[in-house]
């Protein structure tokens, strides 16, 4: 019977990919399942160390036998044991290499899922890299027109840009969920992230933005006649005209109710700002008075 030993199975393994005088070609074949035997009784174990390394191991064992998709699943189990070993370098390193694999099959979703498995991982303790990883995984969605399969990605990095502060990056991300929204006829869901950005840009009290994002999205005649674009429009004019509970009353409409939880929160606390200056500013932008046009 063959030793269950994963410490044996490891070292038979190593010396069957290592050439000598009497072995002039490695057996990457049986080593590779000696790897994923080992792989098993290590996590059995709980040697989460030893388990990630003979995971790398199966992996690249895959390869050498072009066998990208298993490959990809073993990168897969040494990122998630990286997870629980606080190796989080390691974690993007290994869900990205499975993503790089599943590539090579030709199967972007499964390539997709992988880093989004990584950007969960890293929310919290490397916020930046986890969106990083989020919008790859949306690139990727994006070039083989699976938009659609994208939107909790997109959702998932705006709400990260939130909790950092980084409120340009969360509309701007925004922003390109409604336009991937409007390649595949999601017609609501693109409303709804339009009416959100600007949302966030009032939030940074940047209303000449936020008007700005508003002329921009009601280029798009699905937007123009929408609920959202009406809410939007309710929501610009009470700045405008510096009516605060007129602004409260409309961040409470069940048009804001029906979006995300963060944007909502977002909304509730409008106005966060001086609404004179908005007044004022209004004001300076109208066409000055010129005798000359009466001579």
């Amino acid at each position: 019977m063959a030793s269950s030993d994963p410490e044996k199975l490891m070292s038979k393994a190593e010396k069957l990919t290592k050439l000598s005088f009497t072995r002039w070609s490695a057996d990457w074949k049986t080593a590779t399942a000696l790897f994923e035997q080992a792989a098993i009784g290590y996590r059995m174990r709980k040697d989460n160390e030893k388990a990630k390394e003979a995971f790398e191991k199966a992996s690249k064992g895959q390869e050498m036998i072009s066998s990208p998709w298993d490959a990809a699943k073993h990168m897969e189990s040494a990122g998630a044991l990286a997870k629980d070993l606080n190796r989080w370098s390691e974690v993007s390193d290994h869900y990205r290499r499975a993503s790089e694999l599943y590539m090579e099959c030709g199967r972007s979703q499964p390539a997709s899922d992988a880093l989004a498995k990584g950007a969960r991982a890293l929310e919290d303790v490397q916020p930046d890299e986890a969106i990083r990883l989020y919008n790859d995984a949306c690139g990727i969605l994006e070039e083989d027109g699976k938009e659609q399969m994208a939107f909790d990605l997109y959702r998932a990095a705006t709400n990260i840009y939130i909790k950092l502060e980084k409120y340009i990056d969360a509309a701007t991300s925004l922003l390109r969920w409604g336009v991937a929204a409007d390649a595949c006829n999601a017609v609501h869901s693109q409303c709804k992230a339009y009416l959100s950005a600007i949302i966030v840009y009032l939030y940074l009290h940047d209303f000449k933005q936020a008007q700005k994002c508003y002329d921009d999205c009601t280029q798009v005649s699905a937007f123009l006649s929408s609920d959202q674009s009406r809410c939007a429009s309710k929501l610009l004019s009470a700045y405008r005209e510096g009516d605060v509970e007129e602004i409260k009353r409309v961040a409470q409409s069940s048009i804001i109710s029906h979006l995300d939880h963060a944007i909502i929160r977002l909304a509730r606390k409008l106005p966060t700002g001086d609404l004179e200056g908005i007044k004022i500013d209004d004001a300076d932008e109208q066409e000055p008075f010129d005798e000359d046009n009466f001579v």
